[in-house]
């Protein structure tokens, strides 16, 4: 956490907006909690209704006003919510934050990741507290994977059971991207 007050700025990439998540976005939240894997990885509710869609989109406000980090609706240029993306704080005065992200299974394949991690990325770097960003993606995800090479991350390594995910432990690939350079 940090003891700065957090501010949630709406970032514009390419083809994305990064900004607040907003009530009406709920279904998209609906939709994701039926995606196998996005409710194992990340905290949408399984079997989401409204009420459970609102209380996640309460919960990524909660983040910033926890001094957690920053939780974005991923929205397309008619501002539709498509996805999320978090750069989440590592506490402890770390210098570092892990990013997350999903697209809703019907918007993937059309470069709305890359250009979310892209331009959140590229913000976060500017970030004073920040000397890495990092983020952890199972090996088998080959999607995920190479949206963050493309965004400049680099692999640095293979986690062994990293995170335990449906219960069970995960590998995970560990990518990164420096901030600043090491003295």
């Amino acid at each position: 956490m940090t003891s700065n007050p957090l501010s949630l700025p709406t970032l514009t990439g390419e083809k994305v907006i990064l900004r607040a998540w907003h009530r009406s976005d709920a279904a998209i939240v609906v939709d994701a909690s039926q995606d196998p894997l996005i409710p194992q990885m990340t905290s949408v509710p399984t079997a989401s209704d409204e009420a459970e869609a609102l209380a996640f989109i309460e919960r990524q406000h909660e983040r910033l006003r926890d001094g957690a980090g920053y939780a974005f609706a991923i929205a397309d240029h008619d501002d539709n919510a498509i996805g999320h993306i978090g750069l989440f704080l590592i506490p402890g005065g770390s210098g570092r934050a892990s990013v997350g992200y999903w697209i809703a299974s019907s918007r993937r394949r059309q470069g709305f990741a890359k250009d979310a991690l892209t331009t959140l990325t590229s913000w976060a770097v500017t970030l004073e507290e920040l000397d890495r960003v990092e983020l952890y993606v199972e090996p088998w995800n080959e999607g995920s994977w190479r949206v963050a090479e493309q965004a400049g991350y680099e692999r640095e390594g293979l986690l062994r059971n990293w995170k335990r995910v449906g219960g069970q432990p995960r590998d995970m690939y560990m990518y990164s991207q420096v901030t600043r350079s090491a003295t």
